[in-house]
């Protein structure tokens, strides 16, 4: 029969390990979205000129893609660190309260304290950056709209006029 320390180790063990894997996915992700950003970017300024219909541009649709990107990059970045926290603080911990030592709950004690500091995470530098690209987006899709707004108002102006 196995020794009981023994098996709750193992049990610890392999939810550090997926709890890595899980990081090392957030990574990926986070990779993906900000690949997706600059290349939103790239295609905007190379298809500058091209115009579908009559006045929508393509960096107009383009620019609606980059504010979805960097809003669904934001909401990622806040879902992946409510869910490491969960296996740092809830899970890891309980597993540590069975063992001899506890690096995950010192770790996250650390990552605390240095929080409390008001020094910026990764975490918090990742939603800076998709929020700095939404707003980005958003402006050149502002930018965009408006000519064709206020064509849109002068037709109705001209129309109202006519009557």
């Amino acid at each position: 029969m196995m020794d009981r320390d023994y098996i709750i180790f193992q049990e610890y063990k392999m939810y550090t390990d997926q709890k890595e894997n899980f990081i090392e996915r957030n990574f990926k992700t986070n990779r993906f979205y900000m690949v997706s950003v600059v290349l939103l970017i790239f295609a905007m300024i190379y298809t500058n000129n091209i115009m579908f219909l009559n006045e929508i541009s393509a960096t107009l649709v383009f620019s609606f893609f980059g504010i979805a990107v960097s809003s669904l990059w934001w909401m990622n970045v806040d879902s992946y660190n409510t869910l490491i926290k969960i296996k740092y603080a809830d899970v890891i911990e309980k597993i540590e309260d069975k063992l001899p030592v506890h690096p995950f709950t010192d770790e996250y004690k650390g990552i605390q304290e240095f929080r409390n500091k008001k020094i910026f995470m990764f975490s918090d530098i990742q939603k800076l950056i998709a929020v700095i690209s939404a707003l980005f987006f958003f402006a050149v899709c502002v930018s965009e709209m408006s000519p064709i707004c206020i064509k849109i108002f002068e037709k109705l102006v001209s129309l109202k006029s006519g009557i």
